[in-house]
């Protein structure tokens, strides 16, 4: 699970976009759960149907790396969801429950004993069994294994002295019978489970393949196969993926004949749906306006597991000591932090440059998870220019020269560097208009440079702690679960912002620890931590964004969540299908 993370390993989930600024004026009313997303296309008429094709756009090429211990993005994750299926699912609340598998814990939440449901077949004729998915956990931790997901076996009792080369298996796996496997973990961790690999590989299927060879193998190049309800026909690499049927699906024969996933170009998206071309695709911001006025089409909306924020960058890594120091101290007082927060005209970005697709947050736990602080326990920091103002005089950031800019308490010039990623025609005056917020409150906040970087020199930059990065632009994504280890704590290097505290540290260990296995405690330990982040603001949340989907209206059964807009496929079907 936690997919989010897992992505994040291989391409940096710093997604730096240019957080979207406008000028709605002073108005402090935002759009918290002012729009209530689609959760299903239902029929416009008729019982389903079988038969008919139905096509899923991409935007990118995709890499082709179709076995989930390999994959690296979307682009490739999209059709392993036809194809395949972990053996946990996770509920509407983010949280993993029994799925293909069910568990049993120990008293001390070490062992874990898993039993699958018999009679699931792979896509070659093979029954599943726990030996594949011992070979999965055995693949992930092997030696040669160059993947990114060791993060998701190493809590497995003998992972690491099999990962290097010590052992010759993996003490903490003991197959009981084709169906039950025990898994010891190395120590008791609340989320065991939502962290634990969950998805098989066809043992027999890649026998006599190397680890050091599979994602170059045709096993996982050309003809992969997995245990859901459609599979592989033909791969052109780059282009489409035609998947048929798989009439042997444990949940039932699907509806669809089949599924042609197929690489466009988003700036035709309005045409492509238009015509017919094609029938579902995440579609990008830029087209909402023109595919608003289609009629043959339905948008379905839904939170993104993301975050849009700004970071104040308050040290380096220090990669000897494997751990942030907070040596820059510019951003010390909080009182500067906060001052930014309401500063920035946040509803006026999403529904200026959005078209109001995204919801005000204020802390970096997803809306749908059962963690989420309630927002009459937090500050909300609405767009305030006056609270603003006045905070940076409490703070000493005053006018001494009359020129209209702050100087710092001590009198000197004050100057903050911007930092944000080149990507479209819009993102200069975008970026122009989040610094205008700030020089309205006397902020003399500049872009770093002069411009906005390039990509690849974007994340260099704010990876590596260039000292010329004081302030950035980022999206993080989220796993189901609220855990914020590997973001937050000062042994994270994906710390962007370097900063972290004793109460930081101690919050984010409670929450996994075993007073945890209290799901009212833990709720309140996140609470805790969420109010501390709101009040501390080591970074500006913007919004958590939203996806919009595009579904030919032809296209019936579609449902969508945080998480994904494919699901359940099995169910879809299409109108008037010849």
């Amino acid at each position: 699970m936690n997919n989010s993370k897992v992505i994040r390993a291989f391409a940096p989930l710093l997604l730096v976009v240019l957080l979207l600024s406008g000028c709605s004026g002073a108005d402090t009313s935002d759009n918290r759960g002012v729009r209530e997303p689609s959760s299903h296309v239902t029929a416009t008429g008729g019982e389903p149907k079988a038969g008919g094709t139905v096509t899923y756009g991409f935007p990118s090429p995709f890499k082709g790396l179709f076995e989930p211990a390999f994959y690296e993005g979307e682009d490739d994750f999209h059709v392993l969801e036809f194809i395949t299926e972990p053996l946990f699912t996770v509920t509407g609340d983010l949280t993993t429950a029994p799925g293909i598998a069910t568990w049993e814990e120990s008293a001390d939440h070490k062992t874990f004993t898993f039993k699958i449901k018999q009679g699931i077949h792979w896509q070659n004729g093979a029954e599943l069994t726990v030996e594949d998915w011992k070979f999965a956990l055995e693949v992930i931790a092997d030696p040669d294994y160059t993947g990114p997901r060791f993060y998701s076996v190493e809590m497995i009792q003998g992972a690491e002295a099999y990962h290097t080369g010590k052992a010759k298996q993996i003490s903490g796996i003991q197959v009981i019978d084709p169906y039950t496997m025990k898994v010891t973990v190395t120590a008791a961790r609340v989320n065991t489970i939502d962290n634990l690999w969950a998805y098989p590989m066809n043992k027999s299927y890649f026998a006599g393949v190397a680890v050091k060879d599979m994602p170059n193998s045709d096993q996982v190049r050309k003809a992969p196969i997995g245990i859901g309800p459609f599979k592989v026909k033909h791969i052109q690499p780059g282009e489409f993926v035609e998947l048929t049927r798989f009439d042997d699906y444990y949940k039932g024969k699907p509806l669809l004949d089949g599924v042609l996933y197929k690489v466009f170009d988003d700036k035709l998206i309005a045409s492509l749906f238009e015509q017919g071309g094609v029938d579902i695709e995440q579609a990008p911001r830029d087209a909402y306006e023109s595919l608003k006025k289609l009629n043959n089409i339905t948008l379905m909306q839904t939170p993104d597991l993301s975050y849009e924020y700004i970071g104040f960058k308050f040290g380096h890594w220090d990669g000897k000591a494997q751990q942030i120091v907070m040596d820059n101290p510019k951003f010390s007082d909080k009182r500067l932090r906060q001052a930014m927060y309401y500063a920035l005209d946040r509803k006026g970005i999403i529904d200026a440059f959005s078209y109001g697709l995204g919801k005000l947050v204020e802390t970096p736990i997803s809306s749908k998870s059962w963690a989420k602080v309630p927002e009459d326990q937090i500050n909300r920091y609405p767009y305030d220019q006056e609270k603003a103002k006045k905070l940076l005089d409490e703070a000493g950031y005053k006018d001494t020269d009359g020129d209209g800019l702050r100087e710092d308490p001590k009198g000197t010039k004050f100057v903050i560097h911007f930092d944000g990623m080149v990507g479209g025609a819009n993102d200069e005056p975008r970026t122009e208009a989040i610094l205008q917020n700030w020089r309205e409150v006397g902020l003399d906040v500049r872009l770093n440079g002069g411009a906005l970087k390039e990509m690849n020199t974007f994340y260099t930059a704010v990876e590596e702690d260039d000292p010329s990065v004081e302030l950035f632009n980022g999206v993080w994504g989220l796993s189901n679960d609220p855990d914020p280890s590997g973001l937050w704590r000062e042994n994270d290097q994906w710390n962007y912002p370097r900063w972290s505290s004793e109460e930081n540290e101690r919050l984010i260990r409670e929450g996994i620890s075993l007073k945890a296995y209290d799901r009212e405690y833990r709720k309140q330990v996140y609470y805790d931590w969420q109010k501390l982040i709101n009040e501390e603001v080591p970074m500006i949340f913007v919004a958590e964004r939203e996806t919009i989907t595009a579904v030919n209206k032809r296209l019936q059964g579609v449902k969508i969540n945080t998480l994904s807009n494919i699901i359940e496929p099995y169910k879809w079907w299409v109108k008037d299908s010849e």
